[in-house]
């Protein structure tokens, strides 16, 4: 507002006593509080040293207005809004690789089979030096440069020039784009003859059947138990965590509820036809696990259907209704809050807080790695449906079995180093240079988790690297450090020798303590079923 009040007095000197008299008038009416602001942008337009477009004031004033009502309203541009569909959406326009940009090429480090460059015949561990006209080498593109020119209109043709092998000559290669899916499910395998893992990464419209197919697979391979991953998932299309509620709950069990302004309620039913209603089953969460992720998470636990393991979600319960402007941009206003189906609502405060600071408040006060610093003083009480154990209101899900943020793996050397490009060079290269070697000698993925180790010296050489960068590995927990690190490269190279990346995250769950505590929890019904009759979350020995 103070940006806003030096237009508005120059105008007023400009329209003289009486007209700023009218002016002030005008402002201070509580009938006319709505055309401050477009009294505000035409003042500005007018009166403004530099020209300005009225769009993109309007943009940020609505942005301005929302920030007054609650953390997770929104405004969505005409383009913000189309890219949220499209991720939504469970597929997109493209080639279908996966790729990483260093030294001015992109290195393909896997092609999704059945996609547009599998069909063309592009192939994992090719190098890319020109897309259309542009060379790298000259226009030096990002990663968001290159995902941008190789998305597009569907049927349009990419054309690519690159290197294969030891080849000294370039390939000319044209790739019509075309629908790539995008999974919401990114991973889904046995970890024993029993027991089966899905990640779900995010509620999209494909969900649902992705979930189906899923769990249909898993059942078929002799899964029992079941381990659900939402790690890290930040929500989505509430009507997908519906159904993928669907698959776990019995007929006519709550989901949750939603109350508005009205204060009517609207109730939200399991349709009974889903495909694991029995079985053990284990969820994951972290501080990251929000919204339509909590709303299936709570509804598990208030229904004692399954054991929650890992740290404190994020706490989020206010439902967002997309209300299309006539522009095209979209606000996602707050009008409803969620509540699980003992009642409780998971929305953690925000009124008179710093919102965006609570995770940080959480890793300060010790919460991380100690649950006894959770405090439930002021968390209304509420009792699950079946087993009358308590849970708690008005701060995300506390966990069944509380599991400890390992610092290693989240250090800041790790984190850095993995997302500055350095690991998977390294693993690019590695499999570049002795691709049928490593084939050949292991011909299944299983093999290759089992036995293969990654050459010391190319450790050695990613830590020198990036000490050069000044990032200098602590000591104290070096060994350890190299051997997450270590992991990280196999999966990645595994990743690009069998073109499946759950191979992958297979390899890093072997390093998860969440992970490996839901394997303990079903390999032991005793202790499960401990759980489901526990009086409050525990910490891992």
């Amino acid at each position: 507002m103070r940006h806003l009040l030096k237009p508005l007095a120059l105008a007023a000197a400009v329209l003289g006593s009486a007209g700023a008299a009218r002016a002030q008038d005008q402002v201070l009416a509580p009938n006319n509080a709505k055309d401050k602001l477009a009294e505000a942008l035409d003042v500005i337009e007018a009166s403004y040293v530099d020209s300005v477009r009225d769009e993109a004031l309007t943009d940020a004033a609505i942005r301005g207005m929302l920030t007054e009502l609650d953390p997770h309203s929104q405004y969505y541009s005409r383009e913000q809004i189309a890219a949220r569909r499209e991720q939504m959406s469970g597929s997109f326009v493209g080639i279908g690789i996966q790729y990483l940009v260093q030294h001015d090429t992109i290195y393909v480090t896997q092609v999704l089979p059945g996609g547009p460059a599998d069909r063309a015949g592009l192939q994992a561990g090719d190098r890319v030096t020109k897309l259309d006209d542009t060379a790298m080498s000259v226009a030096h593109l990002t990663n968001p440069e290159v995902q941008q020119r190789v998305r597009g209109a569907a049927n349009t043709p990419l054309r690519l020039e690159l290197y294969r092998g030891l080849q000294a000559k370039p390939l000319a290669l044209t790739i019509v784009r075309g629908p790539v899916a995008d999974h919401s499910i990114k991973a889904a395998y046995m970890v024993s003859p029993r027991i089966g893992y899905i990640e779900l990464a995010i509620f999209g419209r494909t969900t649902r059947e992705e979930m189906d197919a899923a769990l249909l697979s898993l059942k078929e391979q002799g899964m029992k138990d079941l381990i659900l991953d939402l790690q890290g998932n930040g929500g989505g299309y509430v009507q997908s965590a519906i159904g993928v509620a669907d698959e776990f709950l019995k007929r006519d069990q709550l989901v949750y509820y939603t109350m508005g302004k009205d204060k009517g309620k609207d109730y939200y039913y399991a349709a009974g036809t889903g495909n694991f209603s029995t079985g053990k089953l284990v969820v994951l969460i972290d501080q990251a696990t929000a919204s339509a992720s909590e709303i299936l998470t709570s509804a598990l636990q208030d229904w004692d259907r399954a054991v929650v393991v890992g740290r404190r979600s994020f706490g989020k319960g206010l439902q967002q209704r997309p209300i299309t402007l006539s522009d095209g941009s979209v606000l996602e206003l707050s009008g409803a809050r969620y509540y699980a189906p003992t009642g409780r609502s998971l929305q953690k405060p925000y009124k008179g807080l710093n919102y965006s600071s609570e995770l940080t408040a959480r890793y300060t006060s010790g919460e991380m790695l100690d649950p006894g610093k959770v405090s439930f003083a002021k968390a209304p009480q509420y009792k699950t449906l079946v087993s009358k154990r308590p849970v708690y209101g008005g701060m995300g899900v506390m966990p069944d079995r509380y599991v400890p943020l390992d610092t290693v793996l989240t250090s800041t050397w790790l984190q850095v180093v993995t997302g500055t490009g350095l690991v998977n060079q390294t693993a690019f290269d590695l499999v570049s240079k002795q691709r049928a070697t490593l084939k050949k000698t292991y011909p299944t993925f299983a093999a290759f988790a089992k036995q293969y180790t990654v050459p010391a010296p190319a450790l050695a050489e990613i830590e020198s690297t990036a000490a050069r960068q000044g990032l200098h590995l602590s000591p104290g927990n070096k060994a350890r450090t190299l051997a997450y690190l270590a992991t990280e490269v196999r999966g990645r190279m595994a990743a690009q020798l069998y073109g499946d990346n759950s191979f992958s995250l297979q390899l890093l769950n072997r390093d998860n303590p969440s992970f490996q505590e839901a394997v303990r929890l079903l390999d032991n019904p005793a202790q499960y079923e401990q759980c489901l009759r526990a009086a409050r979350a525990t910490a891992t020995n």
